[in-house]
């Protein structure tokens, strides 16, 4: 017994201790400028604090909206996109738990008897069937087919399988991330919706109002049948915005709700914009190139390619012999009775090996998939960080500009507002014609209109870098 149990430490020393044949990793140079790209569009008091910072912080901390981070709440606990990566994962842990079991010898346990009746046989001892009849019973603990891994086949795919279980947690990472940003920026759009579709509203009834009056003038000879319709166009436009808004706003709700996988309370809705915005208003400007590999995709991709390398070891390995060890330890007997007894010990040592010899490239073959697979993981690693890269780069670039272009828009509304009111009254006196004063109330209703459109477009840029920069996962 004390043989056959330093036999197996002997061979699991041997199959632990074995050489690796996979090529050592080396994280891919960066595709992309060290620093963040610069310009004009990058030039702005609003761009300052730390990338490293952002990229930290959690959600709750960068959304300052209550409602906002309910929904969000909401949404984590209820969408299934995420229950779908969870999922994954754990098939991913399942996977490689299977195949890390390959690394230590499985150790069963048997037993069994056989009863036999032969005209060759004599009866004996403990053979309760008398003369022709054998019982023989037997016991036995053992390994079966154990590879020995002295050339890393095993250990390389043990290592493919729990890059894989990385990258499908990085991956579920990644999508928290995604989802959190798609949620936010799902929920100003309903809010910029609503506060359209509520600015609509009223600008119908003052249309109506203009309308009102114009035909009143055109009864009283005052002014125009071209006047009138004139009026009526304006108030039309409205009319027709009203109906595409509620269409928009319908839309936009089951939209959210979809993303968060249930309905939500109306509280939790919001009907205009924030005034200070939904998120906190410290934003990086300067992002070099290294923090993007905080990002759970990048994260992925570069999990993958680490796995793609131990494949290429496995691959490697498989043009070597591959031996493996069956042993069992146990007893035997003619009597149940004498199964345990002294002197009925047994044990049994089988080690085999195999060595390919003519396989028509069956193993070249494999190699040479490995390496394209590691090849096409390389490229898929430095697309991931390219396309981060721009991703971060375009929001900086919105960001540095956003804030001049809303404050000409505010002016701009500000300023359309008092020309509809100047002409409006000049109008009614008699001062200006009507078709000026048309002018004047569909300009302010374009402005504010569009003002609404940028405040959206200032929000979401703020969660665009935020995701950019892997924001999200706390």
């Amino acid at each position: 017994m004390n043989r056959v149990t330093r036999s197996l430490w002997l061979c699991s020393a041997l199959a632990l201790a074995g050489c690796n044949m996979a090529p050592k990793y080396v994280r891919p140079d960066l595709p992309v400028p060290a620093d963040s790209p610069s310009g004009a569009a990058y030039d702005s008091a609003a761009l300052q604090g730390s990338a490293q910072d952002l990229a930290s912080t959690g959600w709750e901390d960068f959304f300052t909206d209550e409602r906002l981070r309910e929904v969000i709440r909401t949404t984590l606990a209820n969408n299934r996109d995420l229950r779908i990566s969870v999922a994954n994962v754990e098939q991913a842990r399942a996977l490689y738990k299977v195949q890390r079991a390959g690394l230590l010898p499985g150790i069963t346990a048997s037993g069994s008897a056989t009863y036999q009746k032969s005209p060759f046989a004599s009866g004996g001892q403990g053979n309760a069937g008398g003369a022709g009849r054998m019982d023989t019973y037997s016991a036995s603990v053992g390994v079966s087919a154990w590879e020995l891994d002295l050339f890393g086949r095993v250990r390389n795919l043990t290592k493919a399988a729990q890059e894989d279980f990385f990258a499908a947690q990085a991956n579920r990472d990644a999508a928290q991330v995604a989802l959190v940003a798609e949620v936010a920026s799902a929920w100003l759009t309903l809010a910029a919706d609503s506060e359209s579709l509520a600015f609509s509203t009223r600008t119908a009834q003052a249309f109506d109002e203009t309308v009102a009056l114009t035909e009143a003038r055109f009864k009283a000879g005052v002014a125009s049948q071209l006047e009138v319709s004139q009026a009526r166009t304006s108030r039309d436009q409205a009319r027709s915005d009203i109906a595409a808004l509620t269409t928009q706003v319908a839309q936009d709700r089951n939209a959210l709700e979809l993303l968060a996988g249930t309905s939500l309370d109306p509280a939790m809705l919001p009907a205009a914009l924030p005034d200070n915005g939904a998120t906190i208003g410290q934003l990086p400007a300067d992002v070099p190139s290294t923090v993007l590999l905080q990002r759970p995709d990048i994260a992925a991709a570069e999990h993958q390619l680490i796995g793609a390398n131990a494949n290429i070891g496995a691959a490697r390995a498989a043009f070597f012999p591959r031996i493996s060890l069956t042993a069992a330890l146990g007893t035997m007997s003619l009597g149940l009775s004498n199964l345990f007894k002294s002197g009925s010990e047994t044990w049994s040592v089988a080690p085999s090996a195999s060595l390919p010899i003519f396989d028509f490239g069956k193993n070249a073959g494999n190699l040479r998939y490995a390496k394209a697979t590691r090849d096409a993981m390389v490229a898929q690693y430095e697309k991931s960080v390219q396309t981060a890269f721009r991703e971060v780069a375009d929001a900086l670039a919105r960001r540095g500009t956003i804030g001049e272009q809303l404050d000409a828009q505010v002016s701009l509304r500000d300023n359309a507002q008092v020309a509809s009111r100047l002409s409006q009254a000049r109008f009614s006196k008699g001062v200006d014609n009507f078709l000026t004063t048309l002018d004047s109330q569909r300009s302010y209703y374009a402005a504010e209109r569009s003002l609404i459109a940028t405040q959206l477009v200032r929000s979401t840029n703020a969660i665009e870098l935020y995701r950019a920069l892997g924001g999200g996962l706390k």
